[in-house]
């Protein structure tokens, strides 16, 4: 069930990329599909820098 998160965060990165592609082919405004891309990238990286923190004892 962990690796759910993992999973659906990759497919959405790869589908962004792929969205970011036509932006850069001018088929899509790339000021659209970039921000987008960068919010993607910023959720994989924080979800993974996360999930393995210590929270202490208790």
């Amino acid at each position: 069930m962990k690796k759910l998160p993992i999973l659906f965060l990759t497919i959405l990165l790869l589908l962004t990329l792929l969205i970011n592609l036509l932006g850069l082919m001018k088929l899509v405004p790339l000021y659209i599909t970039s921000p987008i891309l960068f919010i993607v990238i910023f959720l994989f990286i924080s979800y993974l820098n996360d999930r393995k923190r210590f929270k202490g004892f208790r």
